[in-house]
């Protein structure tokens, strides 16, 4: 499966930091925040990734084409600009990056990818959240539940929407209510090809009017996670990372 990463927010809240970069190339520790995400899909086998850029688009694609060169030993001809590579990095991953527009919305910016993704389900995550949590174990409980989309379900503090559940189902999705269960919408979705039936263009965020279709219709479930999640939305968020990136206990590693 193709691995979809939301990376083309404006990262407003993070401004200290974004002023320059994306908001997904934010660093924790020695890299990226989004190359943590993409290292997490790696370790369960899914290496290839597309990236919906938008705010700074350029930087992540220049990140990524010169990713080889920056971490090879290599020679160059400089009469020719023929390079040759004599130690690469270990990385086996194919990514694509698509620039889906500055003011594309969430859900308009997965509909953009579609000629990408192609006919079959693909792994959506978004690119400032780091977890712990068992990929393939959320593939197989969408795999059981039988619905169009599965999202991973967390517990963090009450400053974000809310899941309410109910058989293993999500029933209503609220944006930054009063708690009741304690659960949100955690990302790190599993998704069958008919989620893109339910967005109609780039006005629209994903969490937003497509959820809502997907709940009515009962073809959301939930894969309940208890480990570690945690995004990046501040920057004490970003500070919390990095300290646990530097005491070498991170749960995403």
């Amino acid at each position: 499966m193709k691995v979809v990463l939301l990376a083309g927010g404006f990262g407003t809240r993070l401004s200290e930091l974004t002023g320059n970069i994306p908001k997904p190339m934010v660093p924790v520790g020695d890299k990226p925040i989004i190359m943590h995400i993409m290292n997490l899909y790696a370790k369960y086998g899914f290496n290839e990734f597309i990236v919906a850029a938008g705010y700074k688009a350029d930087y992540l694609k220049q990140f990524f084409a010169n990713y080889s060169l920056v971490n090879s030993d290599y020679s160059i001809d400089l009469s020719t600009g023929d390079i040759k590579i004599h130690k690469a990095p270990s990385l086996e991953w194919k990514v694509t990056i698509i620039d889906t527009g500055l003011e594309t919305m969430t859900g308009g910016r997965i509909k953009r990818l579609k000629e990408y993704i192609g006919d079959d389900r693909f792994l959506l995550s978004y690119g400032d959240g780091l977890s712990d949590v068992d990929i393939n174990s959320v593939i197989d409980h969408h795999d059981k539940q039988g619905k169009l989309l599965t999202m991973t379900a967390v517990r963090p503090s009450a400053r974000f929407g809310e899941l309410i559940i109910k058989d293993g189902k999500v029933t209503k999705f609220e944006e930054k209510p009063q708690l009741h269960d304690g659960w949100i919408n955690g990302g790190f979705f599993v998704c069958e090809n008919g989620v893109l039936d339910y967005i109609t263009g780039d006005h629209e965020m994903f969490e937003r009017e497509p959820m809502d279709k997907l709940c009515l219709d009962e073809e959301i479930a939930a894969f309940q996670h208890e480990g570690y999640w945690q995004c990046m939305d501040s920057k004490r968020d970003h500070d919390k990372l990095n300290d646990i990136w530097e005491s070498g206990k991170a749960p995403w590693k």
